[in-house]
């Protein structure tokens, strides 16, 4: 197969890597690169090892090695295989795996020679998921230390090559021409007040209807996928539907990318699971609804949360690719088109918004005490850091000094999140082993035993599952035990093991006990007789569904949570006792006067007698502390909690943002950005705390006079100069500066009002950009370039202005015409 736009450059990447250990590899989607290069390395001189080949999922990890294998003309586990984590073929004959990228690090962290490699391949580095930033900087720290003649090659589609080639030497970049075939594009917009799936389902109908071929949709998550496929239903003849995404049995993903038989069109609900890596034989519409759900780590309540939030400029760019992979395709996208420039440019990397634990933890192993020393695109944040770090410390993985511990050596041997692998070592040590690994599967693969909260009734489930993923999954929580017992026999802190032997029934309260091992900050107590209200040792507030048989139990261990961290919901939990809680944690339970900050009511609690983090186990509240004590409560529940607990106006949140600006070009300008208010909260805080008890209670006016004295008056003048807050139109209407916006200082207004200019506004020297919209308030442009937008684009978008709004004026020649928000009738007549 020599007909792809990757062999028009292999040449100069085989020559690159010759004289040169590293090398990026641009490539737009279709050109190749997944299944070609790989391959194309073997015969190198320098390569007489393994190549591997690490792909950022499962699903596209197996899939690219079925297909090279099948194109080298062999099965998969021979010349080509694979490895992940519920499946693999490799054999001793395997020159090429392609691997996931948490397999990578556990290959590296015990291997950091890499023995036996030759070069590792980076695919799809521009999803910059947390695992293929830290595989690529401790790849790059082996090859400087341990192995020069490692070969590293970063590849991706949509990528910033000189900015990965800087980070890896000055590495060459090679780029190849994409094979895209024409795409023709249909914005349908969207009603806001309807619901996604009724309207996929209508575009769905629609583009069936309308276009040829195999059809992909795009959808942010699995039940919307589900609610979907319900509104679909009947579907027309010769279509048949598949769903993808990562929770699927291999053979129903398998069926989703597969060629159709003939007479019959494929439909496939996925999610963005199927943005990369992958070609869906027959695919020649896609039709995407604009939305994406990611993982978003919220420090201060602990917790990873998912969130629907836009795709990027981005990640609808490769979805659109999809259609025209093997011919002209054609695209209906769930929103405006002027919307997509409003889009984020791309997806946010994962490093600066993930739980640090993992990270942390293994670069401690790696003998790395600082992770920002090593090479990073985008370096972890220091407060991500900070945090990983004390919640390191608690499980013991950490000693005081931030050294790895013997039980953090075990807790890294085992391929999961530092809490689950503490989890099922301190539960294996108490007999509870069987069931903890149970507990660590269903916690790590989404879907199995169903979804219901309860942890207990989902087990039961899945222990009766024949299917095989069910099976594959039983046999992970073997391996994952005996991984467990071997690390803790060769641990100085092993403690007393349980024994081997066969699988015990559950014991009452054992999957809660498991949970709270894993999460003890997140063992919760019922607040009302509803079971709807409950307060967690960690001091957070959590939602439950009364209708749930687990809002009868007293005491909950609560794995996963959903939603806003003021409010979030359990998704996960099981049931565990009061005597069963103090046995766990006898060591935390403290009696005495306790003021402390309560995170669900944002005030202070003040109360005597028996308690475990946030919970009081028995006495009663304390009317009467000491003012000190209240103050300082707060400001602790401020520096824990983050700056916006506290009441700001909007202002107050504008002159913030504002200041950030200003700064960039005058560093003079106080910072006032969260990690310099953390750091002098004792300085400015105290006045407007006095005689409050919760911090709603603060005036937002004491809190502007604090930003105030902290700036002073020239630098409020500079700010003011710098960063205005407010832009007025030529025709005289006044509109407020973004300056949050992802795009840069932002002023939406209608296009109207900008009649007559000629030249591109601008603040403090920045060009502005300019959200023109309709009459009606509905985007039409974003620009930051007005003049270049009346000369160029204006004509088209004016015609199609005039259709809508014949009422309003949509001159040949907005630069010369009269600014104004008045309909043409009333303009004639002032």
């Amino acid at each position: 197969m020599t007909g792809l736009p990757i062999h028009a450059v292999l040449p100069d990447l085989l020559a690159t890597l010759r004289d040169r250990p590293n090398a990026v590899l641009v490539a737009p989607p279709g050109a190749g690169k997944t299944t070609a290069v790989a391959p194309a390395l073997l015969a190198e001189p320098w390569c007489e090892g393994e190549i591997l080949l690490l792909s950022p999922r499962r699903l596209a990890a197996r899939a690219a090695a079925e297909r090279m294998a099948e194109l080298a003309g062999e099965p998969a586990g021979k010349t080509i295989g694979y490895a992940t984590r519920l499946d693999s073929k490799r054999s001793a004959a395997t020159r090429v795996t392609v691997l996931t990228e948490g397999i990578f690090l556990k290959r590296i962290q015990a291997d950091p020679e890499l023995t036996g490699v030759s070069a590792v391949l980076f695919d799809e580095i521009h999803e910059r998921s947390l695992d293929s930033d830290f595989g690529l900087a401790l790849a790059l720290d082996a090859q400087g230390a341990l192995r020069p003649d490692l070969r590293l090659v970063a590849m991706s589609a949509t990528l910033d090559g000189a900015r990965v080639s800087a980070l890896m030497g000055d590495a060459p970049v090679v780029e190849s021409e994409g094979r895209g075939f024409p795409l023709s594009i249909t914005h349908l917009g969207r009603r806001a007040e309807a619901r996604i799936e009724d309207e996929m389902a209508s575009a769905i109908r629609r583009a069936l209807a309308e276009a040829e071929g195999g059809l992909l949709a795009f959808l942010p998550g699995v039940a919307e996928i589900e609610r979907t496929a319900e509104r679909l239903d009947p579907l027309p003849a010769g279509v048949v539907l598949h769903r993808l995404h990562g929770s699927l049995d291999p053979a129903a993903q398998r069926a989703a990318i597969a060629p159709s038989p003939p007479g019959v069109r494929k439909l496939v609900l996925a999610t963005s699971i199927a943005e990369t890596s992958l070609t869906l034989d027959g695919v020649r519409i896609v039709v995407d609804s604009g939305l994406a759900r990611r993982p978003r780590y919220d420090r201060a309540a602990g917790l990873t949360r998912l969130v629907t939030e836009r795709a990027s400029q981005a990640a609808v760019a490769q979805r659109a690719g999809r259609a025209g992979r093997q011919g002209p395709g054609q695209v209906y996208r769930l929103w405006e088109e002027a919307a997509t420039a409003a889009l984020p440019r791309f997806d946010p990397p994962e490093i600066l918004e993930a739980d640090l634990s993992a990270l942390l933890l293994d670069c401690a192993l790696w003998g790395v005490a600082d992770p920002r020393t090593l090479r990073w695109l985008d370096p972890p944040p220091r407060a991500a850091i900070d945090e990983a770090r004390t919640r390191l410390t608690a499980l013991g993985a950490l000693d005081q000094g931030a050294r790895p511990t013997p039980h953090g050596q075990a807790i890294a041997d085992l391929p999961l999140p530092p809490r689950l692998a503490h989890m099922l070592i301190e539960a294996d040590a108490r007999g509870w082993g069987e069931t903890a690994a149970d507990v660590a599967v269903l916690l790590s693969e989404r879907g199995l035993g169903g979804n219901d909260a309860d942890l207990e009734l989902r087990l039961r489930r899945w222990r009766g599952e024949k299917g095989k993923r069910a099976q594959a999954a039983r046999g992970l929580a073997r391996n994952w035990l005996t991984l467990a017992r071997s690390s803790r026999a060769t641990s100085r802190d092993a403690g007393a093991g349980a024994g081997e032997g066969p699988s015990r029934a559950l014991g009452q309260g054992e999957i809660g006990g498991c949970v709270a091992l894993a999460f003890p900050d997140r063992v919760s107590k019922r607040r009302d007789s509803s079971g709807a209200d409950w307060i967690s040792v960690g001091g957070r507030g959590f939602r439950l569904d009364p209708a749930s048989p687990l809002a009868r139990e007293d005491w909950l261990a609560v794995a996963e949570v959903g939603g806003a961290a003021s409010g979030a919901r359990i998704l996960a939990a099981a049931p565990i006792d009061q005597a069963g809680v103090e046995a766990l944690f006898a060591d935390r339970i403290r009696e005495g006067t306790d003021v402390g900050f309560d995170p669900a009511t944002g005030g202070v609690r003040a109360s005597h007698g028996r308690r475990l983090g946030a919970i009081l186990l028995s006495g009663g509240q304390d009317s009467r502390a000491d003012p000190a004590m209240i103050e300082a409560a707060l400001l602790e529940g401020v520096r824990v909690h983050g700056l916006d607990r506290l009441p700001w106006s909007e202002g107050a949140r504008a002159l913030r943002r504002r200041a950030a600006f200003a700064r960039q070009a005058d560093a003079s300008i106080p910072d006032l950005s969260d990690e310099a208010l953390l750091a002098t909260l004792d300085d400015w805080l105290p006045p407007a705390l006095a005689g409050r008890r919760r911090l709603a209670e603060i005036d937002p006016a004491a809190l502007s006079g604090a930003l105030d004295g902290l700036l002073g008056w020239d630098a409020r003048q500079a700010i003011d100069r710098l960063a205005p807050s407010h832009f007025t139109t030529p025709a005289g209407s006044t509109h407020a500066i973004d300056y949050d916006a992802e795009a840069g200082p932002t002023v939406t207004a209608r296009v109207q009002a900008f009649f007559g200019l000629a030249e591109h506004p601008r603040a403090g020297g920045t060009p502005l950009v300019l959200a023109l919209t309709s009459p009606a308030g509905r985007p039409i442009q974003t620009t930051r370039d007005l003049p270049g937008f009346w000369r160029g684009s204006w004509a088209a978008v004016a015609k199609e202005m005039r259709g809508r709004y014949p009422k309003h004026p949509w001159p040949d020649d907005p630069a010369a015409a009269d600014p104004t928000l008045r309909t043409k009738r009333a303009s004639s007549r002032a």
